[in-house]
């Protein structure tokens, strides 16, 4: 039997924010030539460089009491990988203070982010020779997927939830990722639904789940008092259908999940009795 590949240890950043009619997450859609999720409308993220584990994290940024070195890491490459995709920088002058303004954030993105992006420079370095502080305490950790074991191509994923820093122009950056997004949860699954989007199922989960809250604060408090569970989908075939199977525990409105499409691509979420799902519909609301 061949044995299973091992995950990349990646991290994702789900940028909120509140639009007119409720709460809005910032996505980018990936290069249809991209090997992994060709395509698919996704949040802004990818795997942990070397640089992301750099112990001078400890002293260049806020919210790091009582993180172990792990998770450090994985909200450096959050907050890189948000940086180098869309333009978004959490960052401060001083420890404590406002984060750095949208004229800030966009000087310091065409000074720095190519270099980042090529790993000529790490991220750390920027903030150190700028002076910077960077702002870990405003991501939350919100979710932990990793690819079911038989999949070719796997990731070890933490997604992160953050409020979107005011005055921040974010755009994609017209490589990995051709295109953007400011969207609201529900609209983004009715698209999937529809076949209009490629949204991948851990995706679609997460959109659900943060698709309950009216409004960005409702949905870091959510985040900040809900456990973390790991999510390692596995898949059985019920009358030749694909169904997978996560924990209950996690927080998705369920453990099983019927998935229409092939394995890796877009795919039409239902409940395992095929039964569609609920219309999300954000906790208090009518």
């Amino acid at each position: 039997m061949t044995e299973p590949v091992k995950p990349r240890l990646a991290a994702t950043l789900m940028l909120a924010r509140d639009g007119s009619e409720g709460l809005e997450l910032f996505m980018v859609v990936r290069h249809h030539e991209i090997e992994f999720a060709s395509g698919a409308l996704v949040f802004p993220g990818g795997s942990v460089h070397g640089g992301d584990s750099d112990p001078r994290w400890r002293k260049l940024a806020d919210g790091v009491e009582g993180v172990d070195d792990a998770m450090l890491a994985l909200m450096a490459a959050a907050a890189r990988e948000a940086f180098e995709e869309c333009g978004v920088l959490f960052a401060r002058t001083q420890r404590g203070g406002p984060l750095v303004d949208g004229r800030r954030a966009a000087a310091l993105g065409a000074a720095y982010r190519q270099s980042i992006e090529k790993e000529m420079l790490d991220f750390s370095e920027m903030m150190e020779k700028e002076g910077l502080v960077a702002a870990f305490d405003q991501l939350v950790h919100f979710a932990h997927w990793v690819t079911p074991s038989h999949m070719p191509k796997r990731f070890d994923t933490h997604f992160f939830l953050a409020p979107t820093p005011l005055g921040h122009i974010l755009a994609h950056d017209g490589q990995e990722a051709v295109d953007s997004v400011w969207i609201m949860p529900r609209s983004a699954c009715e698209d999937a639904d529809a076949t209009a989007r490629t949204i991948l199922f851990p995706t679609r989960m997460n959109l659900e789940k943060a698709g309950r809250h009216r409004s960005v604060a409702e949905a870091l408090a959510a985040a900040r008092a809900a456990p973390v569970v790991t999510v390692r989908p596995e898949v059985r075939m019920v009358e030749q259908r694909r169904v997978l199977c996560i924990p209950v525990e996690a927080g998705y409105g369920g453990g099983e999940f019927l998935v229409e499409g092939a394995p890796g691509k877009g795919a039409r979420i239902r409940n395992a009795d095929g039964s569609e799902r609920s219309p999300l519909t954000p906790s208090g609301s009518a």
